[in-house]
């Protein structure tokens, strides 16, 4: 049953030397590790939001950019997440890489991309991809199946034989972090928990926290 499932976790282990004193280099070679272990999109993380009553929300996206300042994601901006993130502009993402028994979580500020970074990255997304986003009202109702389908047909005509622009709505996001979890699985429940937060200073504390 689903209360005796257990996990030790043997893999691997978080040092302070290992660390650094850079999370973000640290969050790179992470991420580096995860996609070179095959493992189904890295790159997926939880993001987590409130909304205009205070309720929490959450749901994955996926990670498309990492620079000095932050972790860059993109989507509706009329979607549920969208109208949270513009009611409240703080969130956390979650990494979970559970074959590496490794987690990360990071608390920050949210930004919006400029219209140039968004329309670079839109550009560079597969066809139909593009087509989606002007064809689905992302977090409303709809009638059917059918009803998406038929308005992909519509849609699909409408930018026959030309390059798809990006839609007003659709945008992109940067959390810029003000702290950044490492988590690594240790044997019998003892692990590893080094938690940076930025200072005023712009620079970064360390400290181990219990498990």
């Amino acid at each position: 049953m689903i209360e005796d499932i257990r996990k030790s976790y043997e893999l691997g282990e978080l040092t302070e030397d290992e660390a650094g004193d850079d999370p973000i280099a640290l969050l790179r070679r992470w991420l580096e590790t995860a996609v070179e272990a095959n493992l189904i999109e890295p790159n997926a993380m939880c993001l987590a939001t409130v909304d205009e009553q205070g309720n929490p929300d959450a749901r994955f996206v996926l990670l498309r950019g990492l620079d000095d300042e932050g972790l860059v994601f993109y989507t509706n901006g009329n979607s549920a997440k969208g109208r949270q993130l513009a009611h409240r502009p703080y969130a956390t993402l979650v990494f979970w890489w559970g074959a590496l028994e490794r987690q990360i979580r990071i608390r920050g500020r949210i930004t919006q991309v400029g219209d140039a970074e968004a329309d670079a990255y839109f550009a560079r997304r597969p066809r139909g991809h593009q087509l989606a986003a002007w064809v689905s009202p992302q977090s409303e109702s709809i009638p059917s199946r059918e009803w998406l389908e038929q308005r992909a047909a519509e849609v699909e005509r409408e930018f026959e034989g030309r390059p798809v622009p990006r839609p007003p709505y659709w945008t992109g996001y940067r959390l810029i972090p003000d702290s950044i979890e490492f988590w690594q699985g240790r044997r019998n429940r003892l692990h590893d928990r080094l938690l940076f937060t930025r200072q005023p200073d712009g620079l970064w504390a360390r400290v181990r926290l219990a498990p």
